[in-house]
């Protein structure tokens, strides 16, 4: 048995969640789901970053909104509004299926704890040092900002960027390099004032940062590149403090007034989370972090630099032998009928209104088997309907459906008797062996597609075996095909239960199994249950109407 750690990437609690996050987030639930069907000890955590200037912004931009109003009295605090948006994620995210051990919050005492004594030791290390520099300051705002506040053209390359990364070439500039830099939220210019704040020596971390992505070959292609690039083209020293209000209280005589950079505390919070989760259950934390643990860590493209570079450098500065990341399971971008998803024009697919419509196995559907794993990919509404009504329902449901519905109207329900089939067994015991290698490989795409191409297999022996004919010429014939195909139903549930696991979890009570990672058995004579249909299917208006909505953005 293997101690796992999955990590899920923490979304900002400045605003709802759109379908991006999700087609980053979901391999996470899969890896542990599966992880746990094998007899591993698993921990899968993740929760809501609250704290820096996002939060901070948002507060300020919706306390205006209500004075403009006239409604001073429903002013919120940065606290409130991160509170209200990590319990819309908290539902959000059990109505998606994911299996959480905690879902926590970078505002709860549990983790701000853990993280003042993380860094109360790194304080003691030679890693760390007193630096005064120059930090952006918004006039209009009235307020510093993060870097990723800052927005101007690249002093390398001239595209448009953020202060914290240039997506254009993948430099990482200094906010008061940027060429008219100005204010992300006001877009007005801002200043540079000096400050004094503690720093964290990145640069002397270099040989081993690059050991670390030298020696995992199986991280994404995505994330080796990046994080080569970034070392290659010169890591910087990174401030550890900041002068916001709204963070961790910096445990350090002379930073009162400071708290700690929020990328150096939100990634702690894969430590702070399983410390947690380990003394909730039966789990060692110290062996969940020694050096036989697995650990994968599950985000999107524009976090790979801190599950690469910030997340390592935190835990050898501290010096504590934390066990570094295993696997970087990164996607690339999601587009929304071609366009980039944009948050300030509200042009996205928010979850909660998602699954307000649709099941949630088919959401987990499309993203599992046409997201963007290796490369960037398009949410569109006619694939997202095709994709339910040909796949999930027209191959698995469909195959589900028939088969037991015709036992219960022709058998009364009971699996008739028969023998196995040789051939499906290895079939299915292939299955496991691959799909379970290609999910630990991180390839989700193939083990969905290879267990769907069986189930579209599952179809063609139901037809061409034609129960609806041996049922009255030949029912030896017919009784051995349908015991076959329960067994086949059987084999698809426990393979697809970490890809979907309502379905799946229908199909364990009809059959009286579980999702225990291997081919298990329904004995000739069990009594089903009543069968429900597995998938409804969704109508095909469903593609202009959900257009529409999206074109009216922008007339």
């Amino acid at each position: 048995m293997r101690n796992i750690l999955v990590g899920g990437a923490w979304p900002y609690a400045n605003g709802s969640l759109h379908i991006g996050h999700i087609a980053g987030l979901l391999p996470g639930d899969v890896l542990a789901r599966y992880h746990r069907a094998v007899g591993d000890n698993v921990v899968f955590v993740s929760g809501s970053d609250c704290h820096g200037t996002p939060v901070a912004i948002r507060a300020k931009q919706e306390n205006e909104r209500c004075t403009a109003w006239g409604k001073a009295c429903c002013k919120k605090t940065p606290r409130e509004i991160s509170d209200f948006y990590h319990e819309e994620f908290k539902e959000c995210f059990q109505r998606l299926g994911f299996s959480y051990d905690v879902y926590t919050k970078t505002s709860a005492d549990e983790h701000k704890d853990f993280v003042r004594e993380f860094h109360r030791k790194l304080y003691e290390n030679p890693y760390v040092y007193e630096k005064e520099a120059p930090q952006a300051y918004c006039e209009s705002c009235g307020s510093f900002l993060a870097d990723r506040f800052v927005l101007g053209k690249c002093p390398k390359c001239g595209a448009d960027t953020r202060g914290d990364q240039c997506d254009a070439c993948g430099s990482i500039p200094e906010p008061e390099t940027l060429i008219n830099p100005v204010c992300a939220v006001c877009k007005k210019p801002v200043s540079f004032r000096k400050s004094k704040h503690l720093y964290l020596a990145v640069t002397r971390l270099q040989n081993e940062l690059k050991e670390l992505v030298d020696d995992h070959p199986g991280w994404r292609k995505n994330a080796i590149a990046f994080t080569n690039r970034y070392i290659n083209d010169g890591l910087r020293d990174r401030a550890l403090t900041r002068d916001l209000e709204w963070g961790i209280e910096v445990p350090k005589e002379g930073y009162e007034k400071k708290t700690i950079y929020i990328w150096a505390e939100n990634v702690l919070g894969y430590l702070s989370a399983s410390k947690t989760a380990a003394e909730a259950g039966n789990t060692d934390f110290h062996e969940l972090w020694g050096k036989d643990a697995r650990h994968y860590y599950v985000h999107g493209k524009d976090n790979i630099p801190f599950h690469t570079i910030i997340l390592p450098a935190l835990l050898l500065a501290n010096g504590g032998g934390w066990h570094l990341p295993d696997r970087i399971v990164s996607s690339e971008y999601l587009t929304l009928e071609g366009r980039k998803i944009s948050t300030s024009q509200n042009y996205a697919i928010w979850v909660k209104d998602l699954l307000d419509h649709y099941e949630a196995d088919s959401i987990r559907y499309f993203f599992l088997a046409n997201g963007p794993e290796k490369k960037d990919a398009d949410f569109s509404w006619r694939e997202f309907v095709y994709s339910h009504n040909g796949e999930l329902l027209g191959t698995y449901g469909n195959f589900v459906n028939r088969s037991l519905t015709f036992i219960v109207k022709y058998c009364d329900g009971i699996v008739p008797h028969g023998t196995d089939n040789q051939d499906i067994d290895r079939q299915i015991d292939h299955l496991f062996v691959s799909a379970g290698g290609q999910i630990e490989n991180g390839l989700f795409k193939d083990a969905i597609g290879e267990i769907f191409e069986f189930a579209r297999s599952a179809n063609k022996f139901f037809d061409t075996k034609k129960p609806w004919i041996t049922r009255n010429t030949d029912k030896a014939e017919c009784d051995n095909t349908l015991y076959q195909c329960v067994q086949i139903i059987a084999g698809l549930a426990v393979l697809l239960w970490p890809f979907l696991p309502f379905s799946s979890e229908k199909i364990f009570g009809w059959l009286g199994i579980n999702s225990k990672w291997e081919r298990q058995s329904v004995p000739g004579g069990y009594l089903l249950p009543e069968i429900q249909i597995l998938f409804q299917r969704i109508d095909k208006k469903v593609i202009e109407t959900e257009t529409e909505k999206l074109q009216e953005i922008f007339i």
